[in-house]
């Protein structure tokens, strides 16, 4: 189930509220014994988070959770970048089940929310790598506020009647940014060291894919490694955004005119990358822009403007 964006949290009774974590969301899956882990799109994950499968051995056979897999700093928030490049803070790794939509092969996920967080609750043992993500209800005034004093990046509200709808985004689960920050889909780079000197990125608007922003803060050599490895072989001779060449460099320099495009080279839109930045043009461009890591489990094609 998908969460839609909206610019303020609705309120009431019938809403739950839930910090918004920066990590991979994961399914698990417990059958004959065993547990696999698959994201979003699909993919087995039991080799990277192999302790979290491993903390799960006690669930019962038949059962699907939904969460998010995170790994939190020494202040205990969710911090992609460490995500990334976790294979020495192996402690850090928390698996948060925020859903459950099978149990002992029960389908349970036209159960209401409230009912299935009981069932969870209950089918759930906490230990140092698992536990359920804590929600607040009737009112986001306590969570936001701690949202906002520990800079963390935002809230979701579920509707606590709501069904599990999978892969629908029908506003029955929202999400509230506190800090500006989304997926990008990378159709292009400049070239430099390690590979490139800056990545290419837009979004999706329907079928069309729009350039918002050249990203070059946030690399490290071992990143720039890392990300170059994932696009060196999606070359392609046509440029994929629609909205360009642009008339004039812009504002900020930014803009990427026919004579700029010149020393680009294009890439078909396959890879995710997350980004940080200050705001939104009203051109659909972003300001400051930088870059926090890679999305295997994000789908190009979902990749939307979200702010």
């Amino acid at each position: 189930m998908e969460c839609l964006p909206v610019p303020a949290l609705p309120e009431g009774k019938e809403w739950s509220y839930e910090i918004k974590l920066d990590g991979f969301r994961l399914e698990a899956v417990k059958k004959k014994g065993e547990t696999t882990l698959y994201s979003r799109r699909g993919n087995i994950l039991n080799r990277k988070f192999p302790y979290v499968a491993t903390a799960l051995k006690g669930l019962p056979d038949d059962t699907i959770l939904d969460g998010e897999v995170v790994a939190l700093d020494s202040q205990g928030r969710s911090d992609f970048n460490l995500l990334q490049n976790f294979h020495s803070a192996e402690s850090k790794i928390h698996y948060y089940v925020f859903d459950i939509l099978a149990l002992k092969g029960k389908n349970v996920s036209k159960l209401p929310l409230a009912e299935r967080r009981q069932i969870l609750s209950k089918a759930l043992k906490p230990n140092d790598h698992i536990s359920t993500s804590p929600a607040e209800v009737g009112s986001s005034t306590k969570i936001l506020t701690f949202v906002k004093q520990h800079g963390l990046e935002g809230v979701v509200a579920k509707r606590l009647d709501s069904l599990y709808e999978a892969g629908r985004r029908s506003g029955a689960w929202c999400k509230y940014r506190i800090n500006l920050g989304q997926e990008f889909v990378v159709g292009g780079y400049t070239p430099g060291g390690h590979g490139f000197d800056a990545l290419i990125l837009g979004f999706y608007r329907g079928k069309d894919l729009i350039f918002a922003a050249r990203v070059r803060a946030g690399f490290v050599p071992a990143t720039r490694r890392q990300v170059f490895a994932q696009i060196k072989d999606l070359k392609t001779d046509k440029c994929p955004f629609v909205n360009l060449p642009e008339q004039s460099e812009g504002r900020w320099g930014q803009g990427l005119t026919a004579e700029k495009m010149k020393s680009c080279t294009w890439l078909k839109p396959k890879v995710v990358v997350r980004i940080h930045f200050a705001e939104w043009t009203g051109a659909d461009k972003l300001r400051h822009t930088k870059f926090m890591g890679l999305r295997e489990d994000k789908d190009p094609r979902k990749v939307v403007r979200e702010t």
